[in-house]
């Protein structure tokens, strides 16, 4: 009985496929589906490597770049203009109040603030700048003396 049904199916494809009148346009058609089909699985197939590629290639450039490569220590210009941009840049200080100058690393902050907490303010995101090595704030208040001065008389 097995055999009869595999007669019966092949007997019908190949009636199917070597019809005389329709039997070429059957066979161009399904060489022609299944050409589109391998076509179409390559791309897939190609397209899924390509990610899997760039994928590896990330996991490969994270574990090479764990730590980021120490940067050089900015010269005293290139610090000064840091810290400027960075720390007075949008801050409500008129431009010109405050005066900053790097020297060996060593940010010096000079001028008048209006509000006492600015001063520590100031201070403490000139710390975060990288490349400060260390601050000396001679902010003052109006009407107080500048701590330079009151340096200069002890």
């Amino acid at each position: 009985m097995r055999n009869l049904s595999i007669g019966v199916v092949l007997g019908a494809l190949a009636a199917f496929f070597l019809d005389p009148q329709s039997g070429r346009r059957r066979r161009h058609g399904l060489r022609d589906r299944t050409r589109g089909f391998a076509r179409r699985r390559a791309r897939k197939a190609e397209h899924a490597l390509r990610g899997v590629a760039a994928e590896v290639y990330g996991l490969k450039q994270k574990a090479t770049h764990l730590r980021e490569a120490p940067k050089e220590q900015p010269n005293d210009a290139t610090l000064t203009a840091k810290v400027e941009s960075e720390v007075l840049r949008g801050l409500d200080v008129p431009k010109g109040q405050i005066n900053v100058n790097a020297e060996g690393g060593v940010i010096v902050l000079r001028g008048q603030v209006d509000r006492a907490e600015l001063v520590q303010e100031l201070e403490a995101r000139v710390r975060k700048v990288h490349g400060v090595l260390d601050v000396e704030n001679l902010l003052h208040l109006p009407g107080a003396e500048a701590p330079m001065h009151q340096a200069h008389r002890a």
